[in-house]
């Protein structure tokens, strides 16, 4: 291993974060809640617009600091996209090939950001052929398959300073509710959901971790049923969460509970969000807040009060032909009017 080279991947990748600031927390107020306030952690402030800036950096960190990667190895990840688009970000500053291999159907937009950091795109018909296709292709090109799957929850210091749920608490702190009653997260790798549950308990807080989880995805059926060898079929239509099979990173041991989130709500709640906040947000942040909005409905029957947080993940702007595109919805998703009018009925 060339040790100048890696000191010297390690030291761009410090000052990369060292230019970086905190991502924002959002309060809603909503008027149908009274003594409930909802937080979102703005995550799509990052430079490449998603929370998993975030998990790249920490899985670059990781690789260098054990010996695979070095000068000039090939990175390649399977990602439907916003990882991807993160990790072409840091193999572009440290001059390093990258691979993504994702499905057919993900998002051009999603594309050409990764083909603009430098990165290039290998196709596969079917989500669950990612893993097996990016192995493959680490194995011919004598590269390293970064395998987010695996190494998001072991990759972040869950302990230490500058991860999400150190943030979010310390950005909560002179809130009317600084411990959250709830933090909301919905599940790709499962490794947010890791760092988080593992934080609330190292520093013994009360908050509870409820994962929300889309249509198409095992993970609330594996939760339920403690089973990790459940699969499935189809893919998830939230790109960027929900899974075919019960990935390594999710660790159901540090959830309080899981809630499943019809597909159709997660997009009647992404295009409610936008009169909320004046701006579009991605499918997985729909998820996230239909949750945490069914958290505040229940607080507010048994008379409780206290904060809730989740996060707002990426951007709505890498979804304009999907979720923001009528045509598409009506084909992929029905009705959504049941949602829309309980949404636009809160104040």
């Amino acid at each position: 291993m060339n040790d100048c080279w890696v000191k010297n991947a390690i030291k761009e990748i410090d000052a990369d974060f060292q230019r970086s600031a905190d991502t924002h927390l959002i309060r809603l107020t909503i008027n149908d809640f009274p003594g409930i306030s909802l937080y979102l952690k703005d995550e799509s402030t990052h430079p490449t617009g998603s929370l998993k800036h975030r998990l790249a950096r920490s899985l670059f960190l990781y690789g260098l600091c054990n010996g695979w990667i070095k000068e000039n190895t090939p990175i390649i990840e399977s990602s439907s996209g916003s990882t991807a688009i993160s990790e072409a970000y840091f193999a572009r500053l440290l001059g390093l090939p990258f691979i993504a291999v994702m499905p057919a159907c993900t998002a051009p937009r999603k594309i050409q950001q990764i083909e603009f950091y430098g990165g290039r795109c290998h196709f596969v018909e079917n989500s669950s052929q990612i893993y097996a296709a990016s192995e493959q292709l680490a194995k011919e090109l004598n590269g390293h398959y970064m395998d987010q799957f695996t190494y998001a929850e072991r990759a972040t210091d869950w302990r230490g300073n500058n991860n999400i749920a150190e943030s979010i608490y310390r950005q909560m702190a002179l809130e009317p509710s600084p411990i959250p009653h709830y933090i909301v997260m919905s599940a790709g790798t499962g490794g947010t959901s890791a760092t988080l549950g593992r934080y609330i308990r190292y520093q013994g807080h009360q908050t509870e971790l409820v994962v929300v989880d889309p249509e198409n995805s095992v993970f609330f059926d594996s939760y339920q049923q403690n089973d990790k060898a459940i699969v499935a079929e189809c893919s998830s239509r939230i790109e960027g969460i929900g899974r075919p099979r019960v990935e390594p990173s999710f660790l159901p041991g540090v959830i309080d509970r899981m809630m499943q989130v019809p597909d159709a709500a997660s997009v009647a709640t992404v295009h409610w969000l936008e009169t909320m906040l004046g701006r579009k947000v991605g499918g997985s942040t729909g998820t996230n807040v239909w949750g945490a909005l069914q958290l505040a409905e229940e607080m507010r029957e048994k008379g409780e009060k206290g904060a809730i947080v989740t996060l707002l993940c990426d951007s709505g702007e890498r979804y304009q032909h999907t979720y923001f595109n009528p045509h598409w919805v009506a084909e992929n998703l029905g009705d959504l009017s049941p949602y829309r009018e309980k949404l636009l009925g809160l104040r």
